[in-house]
């Protein structure tokens, strides 16, 4: 019998970990190479984590509810055949008195450098995850400390964001032994008020949404641009594709097209920050912010989006946004983003100041498409017409990205929007 270590996969870029939300399987079933195991959640999609074997299941490592980072091992299997994946090294290739010794003494190294101060969390009758364990002793939290954290998990468990909120507090003020609790501003609370508990979703997005507006130099550049040609041309043309591939032909193709060809234009808006480091991207992968039913938000990501022709690029716009409110998106179409477009005119939005997706550097927000008298130009001179007209609001972040790029950016994608060929075919 081989004994096989099922370890938690990539979950996309950014993504550390993820909290356990089902077990399909129980100690003692059989699985299928392949078949699904657990259910797991991140803060960018729900997804399931499948057996890479076949076997039967012989450990369960952790329990639902807690967190798992990637890389770390969630069951065992037991298989028929030696997949034993624990060493690739031969059993008969022994160590030497003299490695086993060197060996030895890199462990004790190890695990006096783990055990460094201590924390003896058996005198604590309240559960703490391997996570918040590991938190509490790199910050040096004490176990009375941990024992006066609010928790908002189950049952009131100590969740990775509550601990990363106490520090937070606690490095920007100092705790005493009469004041210990972590508290957070509140509002008065009267009769006929109704309180709801933030979504499991809603958490992680808040708790993103805070860290980037943190992270990044915040300033948008906004700009108007004239679409009539657009509005004319779809009006033309998105009754021969609804009839060929039985699906809407909307704006959001246009505007993916015209965002992807401005990126190749100025690929120093298609970065990521590290530190002090920069990141081109070789790719050009446009997230596409999308709502959900319950009022949440993901987004899903268009893989080399400059270099899809626009029937595909409306084929792939529908079939995301379509899989993602069902709730069947894979992890790997949420991962990898160089650049994120989100359509506010969708709510009737005239423009917003929409937050950075981390790590990315910019966001376009697409305002409403309205009926706007304008002045045209002609050869007899000016006129007053009527024309359809949008705004388009760019958020970028200021550490890397001036106010000229940020604002010849955004100025390029209106270009293409407004010299639209109306004698293009689909």
């Amino acid at each position: 019998m081989g004994r096989y270590e099922l370890k938690l996969p990539s979950m996309g870029e950014s993504v550390a970990e993820a909290t356990i939300t089902n077990w399909l399987k129980e100690v003692g079933d059989p699985i299928e190479a392949e078949e699904t195991i657990a259910e797991v959640a991140t803060d960018k999609v729900d997804t399931e984590v499948p057996c890479d074997v076949s076997g039967i299941v012989a450990e369960i490592l952790f329990k639902v509810d807690e967190v798992v980072k990637v890389g770390q091992v969630m069951a065992i299997i037991e298989t028929d055949g030696k997949t034993d994946n624990k060493t690739n090294e031969p059993l008969a290739k022994a160590e030497t008195p003299q490695q086993s010794a060197e060996s030895l003494m890199q462990n004790i190294t190890e695990i006096k450098e783990t055990i460094a101060a201590p924390i003896d969390f058996s005198s604590s009758e309240r559960f703490y995850s391997p996570l918040v364990k590991n938190i509490a002793k790199k910050e040096g939290i004490s176990l009375d400390e941990l024992n006066h954290i609010q928790g908002t998990g189950m049952n009131n468990r100590v969740t990775k964001d509550d601990i990363l909120n106490y520090l937070t507090y606690r490095n920007q003020k100092t705790i005493t032994n009469s004041s210990p609790t972590l508290t957070t501003p509140t509002s008065s609370f009267v009769q006929g008020d109704e309180r709801i508990e933030m979504s499991r979703m809603g958490k992680l997005i808040a708790e993103h949404m805070t860290m980037s507006k943190q992270t990044s130099a915040h300033v948008q550049s906004f700009t108007e641009v004239d679409v009539t040609r657009i509005w004319q041309w779809r009006n033309k043309v998105k009754k021969a594709f609804e009839a060929h591939e039985g699906e809407k032909f909307t704006f959001t193709p246009i505007f993916m097209e015209a965002v992807a060809k401005a990126l190749v234009d100025f690929p120093m808006m298609n970065i990521s920050v590290e530190g002090n480091t920069i990141i081109k991207k070789k790719h050009i992968n446009i997230g596409m912010a999308t709502a959900l039913p319950d009022g949440n938000l993901i987004v899903p990501v268009i893989k080399n989006a400059d270099a899809l022709n626009l029937r595909g690029m409306a084929k792939i716009v529908n079939d995301l946004a379509v899989r993602a409110r069902a709730g069947q998106l894979k992890p790997d179409e949420v991962k990898d983003g160089t650049y994120t477009v989100t359509n506010i005119g969708s709510f009737g939005n005239v423009f917003g100041t929409p937050i950075i997706n981390q790590p990315q550097v910019g966001i376009l927000a697409i305002g409403a498409i309205r009926k706007v008298p304008s002045v045209i130009e002609t050869p007899e001179g000016d006129v007053i017409g009527i024309r359809y007209k949008m705004m388009l609001s760019h958020s970028y972040d200021h550490r890397v990205v001036n106010g000229a790029l940020g604002g010849m950016f955004v100025q390029r994608v209106a270009e293409y929007l407004e010299k639209w060929d109306i004698n293009r075919s689909l």
